[in-house]
């Protein structure tokens, strides 16, 4: 939470979206997940040949902990991209918002949205732009 609060908060800031949420936090994920894949290699039935071989796979707390820190730290990835794309095109930080809940809850809902929204600026920059020329 400490990232997606950091890319709420300061959204002008550089530290948070390129140092904070841009790396250091998904590289603990990272971390995290190496460490847990290479613990419980091999001692998990099921595979990624299927739906049901991936579903076998979460039936271990250890690898379903595993899959839960993978979306963490790649949506958290994408919300520091989205903050830092937002920032150089000069989108107004408050249309960000909203679509920075919706990545970290729905992680490629809220990156589509982005893109939309982007495409809307492209369209009407006028009416969600920050001020900036483009």
């Amino acid at each position: 939470m400490v990232g997606w609060v950091l890319l709420m908060v300061f959204p002008r800031r550089r530290w948070p979206a390129e140092v904070v949420s841009g790396w250091v936090i998904p590289a603990l994920f990272a971390g995290l997940y190496v460490g847990i894949i290479a613990a419980t290699w091999g001692k998990s039935p099921g595979g990624f040949s299927s739906l049901s071989d991936v579903a076998l796979l979460f039936t271990s707390p250890w690898l379903l902990l595993a899959g839960w820190v993978h979306y963490l730290a790649f949506d958290l990835l994408v919300g520091s991209w989205m903050v830092r794309d937002a920032r150089r095109r000069g989108i107004a930080h408050l249309w960000l918002v909203p679509l920075l809940v919706l990545t970290f809850l729905f992680g490629p809902a809220g990156w589509l949205s982005y893109l939309l929204l982007r495409a809307a600026l492209r369209a009407h920059p006028q009416r969600l732009s920050a001020g900036r020329t483009h």
